[in-house]
């Protein structure tokens, strides 16, 4: 979980997919945060993107019609060596969870007790993805997921704090980016058991990069910078030791400045926490509002260099964003068991409730559910273990798919459960039943369709790398800022480009009934998915000759065709696992039949509302209720008070809030 509702860079404060930077250069930070155009809110984005495909990529090729089943067929496997070692941790972890850890006082406290941070500090939690040669676990991606699923089964806010130290906190740029010196100094921290922090959205900035305005101004004698700003929604902000923070550093004579990533200690002097955040869900989580006035940070402390900040951030999060869907996983894992005894020990009408129709469907969608969000996580791991490949799409999807589809389970799970779905664990034990903490995990389960790149940005963003191929060739052809020259060169270049790939999409090796016919039952599936994935990018490349340069405000057109390449994406996933393990898992090939036939119903429906849908009429009428044409509808009830704003402004300065930072004591 990250600590910014939309952190990865995006699209401007309208949603359009970001335009390509003219020139093929980064496009420069504007000159003054908070005051910047549509234009240069995209460029900015746009410049933070990783620009280059050097690595092979499943779903990159699934958007544009070339179903690379090699790329994921035979199943990847991971090393049996280094999975014992991970076996063992596992064990641990679980010894602890369940004898040390209690979930409902976490919930009914609204705080993890001292004394788990220490226990987990002991086992190596806050190392599992540190290399051991600073103290770490040294995990596979794989299984790092694996022990995220199991801490937060058993209580949520545990899973978000290992994964925002972990996943994009400290540990994971400084792999990535950090120098020998700054891994040294750092890692060691951290792996023994100090929490670190990620702090990139501000109070008026979350998927607007462009915007930041907490600035870090290099110091006269060269030896620092000052930071000052507000930091909003910094998931472990009350307790981490270490930050990461980004902050803009202004352009200057020899210094181009940027957006740029710092290592900040959580103790200096000069940074104030103003208050700890309370949400819907996940009422453990430490989650701050931080503020940094006159703060001194060494210019060793620099991760990557000056104006790498985003890039930092947007590569961090390739990797990072599977800690999300692990912890969706366990989700729909718990969620189905409770599902499962309770539908067959509660009798209605002289049978088991899930023996009727009506609980039964839902019962289906869990169980087929579940097993295809573990089998896209699953494989997601391995491919990210495996540096030959480039998941940025896939990383993308997975959280995407897992955070839509395990509120939906979530949700069936409380309407099976009934009344006692929607009554608390603790309610349920006063009066001897069993206290499943339903309610709690669909509150819990809520704001990962926001965290880490809200369901929204996340199609865009993924819109955006799935039509790259496009604007490599054509992009200069709807650019409005491309001179003649130009857009004659990206007509012949696209002009060769597509001469060769259009003719791909027209025949391929699905139409043939005997393709596949290795994966038994599931063959006339993985037919299925190569024919849908060439009728995609059909209607992609039709879309975007249709609309051009408006095809960045069709976002919603976008997000069915993300929708689709998700669908795509985990029906492959499922057959290619469950033919892996028929022999020793011959009930997987019956999930994964169930869960692709209920995929093509859905893959059939969006490929309808493609085309056939009220995208246009609901645009309009949204400018008629932002007008308050429609304001009349919102008489006769009391509505929230107007005496405060939507969004609290801030300005630099030393704080005048009481500190309200937690320090864990050291383990003994």
């Amino acid at each position: 979980m990250t600590t910014t509702q939309n952190s990865r860079p995006a699209p401007d404060e309208s949603g359009g997919v970001p335009e390509r930077p003219t020139g093929g250069t980064a496009a420069p930070l504007p000159g003054e945060a908070g005051q910047v155009s549509e234009k240069e809110a995209r460029q900015v984005a746009e410049a933070a993107r990783e620009s280059t495909w050097d690595r092979p990529s499943f779903g990159k090729e699934l958007f544009l019609g070339r179903f690379r089943l090699d790329l994921i067929n035979p199943w990847p496997r991971s090393d049996a060596e280094a999975d014992a070692r991970a076996e063992e941790f596992l064990g641990r972890l679980r010894e602890f969870l369940t004898t040390e850890v209690d979930g409902a006082a976490i919930e009914r406290d609204a705080r993890i007790p001292d004394e788990v941070f220490q226990g987990l500090a002991r086992l190596g939690a806050f190392g599992m993805k540190i290399d051991p040669a600073y103290g770490g676990l040294g995990l596979s991606n794989l299984q790092y997921c694996r022990a995220l699923m199991l801490a937060g089964s058993v209580s949520p806010a545990i899973g978000a704090l290992l994964s925002a130290h972990q996943s994009i906190g400290v540990p994971q740029p400084l792999k990535l980016f950090g120098s020998p010196e700054q891994k040294q100094r750092f890692l060691p921290r951290l792996a023994a058991g100090e929490v670190s922090a990620f702090l990139l959205t501000e109070p008026d900035v979350g998927s607007d990069p462009a915007r930041l305005a907490t600035t870090a101004e290099p110091t006269e004698d060269g030896t620092g910078y000052r930071l000052n700003g507000v930091k909003l929604w910094a998931t472990n902000g009350t307790v981490a030791t270490l930050l990461v923070v980004m902050a803009r550093v202004p352009a200057a004579d020899g210094r181009r400045g940027g957006i740029t990533a710092f290592v900040v200690d959580g103790d200096a002097e000069g940074i104030t926490v103003e208050r700890r955040n309370e949400f819907l869900g996940l009422r453990g989580l430490e989650n701050s509002l931080t503020r940094f006035h006159d703060v001194f940070v060494p210019k060793e402390n620099v991760i990557g260099g000056e104006g790498k900040g985003l890039k930092i951030a947007l590569t961090t999060l390739n990797t990072g964003r599977l800690s999300l869907p692990a912890m969706c996983v366990g989700a729909g894992k718990w969620s189905l068991n409770v599902a499962r005894e309770w539908s067959a020990e509660r009798v209605q009408w002289g049978r088991p409730v899930g023996e009727h129709e009506a609980v039964a469907q839902k019962l289906a969608f869990m169980a087929a559910t579940t097993y295809g969000m573990e089998t896209m996580l699953d494989l997601c791991c391995r491919l990210a273990d495996d540096d030959r490949n480039d998941i940025r799409i896939e990383a993308a999807l997975v959280k995407l798919y897992a955070s839509e589809m395990a509120w939906r389970i979530a949700d069936d799970l409380i309407q099976i459960r009934g009344g006692r779905g929607y009554e608390t664990a603790e309610s349920l034990a006063a009066r001897g039943e069993r206290p499943a903490a339903v309610e709690q995990i669909l509150r819990d389960l809520r704001i990962n369709r926001i965290f880490e790149g809200s369901t929204e940005i996340m199609h865009l963003l993924i819109a955006r790398e799935a039509v790259d191929a496009h604007l490599s060739v054509a992009g200069d052809i709807i650019d409005p800022d491309a001179g003649l020259g130009r857009k004659a060169r990206a007509g012949a270049r696209a002009g060769v480009f597509y001469a060769k790939w259009l003719p791909t999409l027209a025949v391929g090796r699905g139409q043939s009934p005997r393709a596949y016919a290795e994966f038994g039952p599931l063959a006339g599936h993985l037919r299925q998915v190569e024919r849908a994935s060439r009728k995609l990018a059909r209607s992609t490349f039709y879309a975007m000759s249709r609309w051009q340069g408006r095809m960045e405000r069709k976002q919603a057109f976008l997000g069915r065709v993300v929708d689709i390449g998700a669908e795509l994406f985990a029906m492959a996933a499922v057959c290619v696992r469950a033919h892996a393990e028929r022999d020793d898992h011959p009930e997987n090939v019956e999930l994964a039949d169930l869960f692709c036939r209920q995929a093509r119903v859905r893959v059939d429906a969006l490929f309808t509302s493609l085309w056939d849908n009220t995208d246009s009429v609901d645009v309009a009428a949204a400018k008629r209720i932002l007008a308050g044409r429609y304001a009349d509808l919102e008489s006769g009830v009391i509505t929230p008070p107007a005496d405060l704003p939507w969004v609290t402004g801030w300005s630099a300065g030393p704080s005048t809030a009481t500190d309200v930072r937690r320090r864990i004591p050291p383990s003994r």
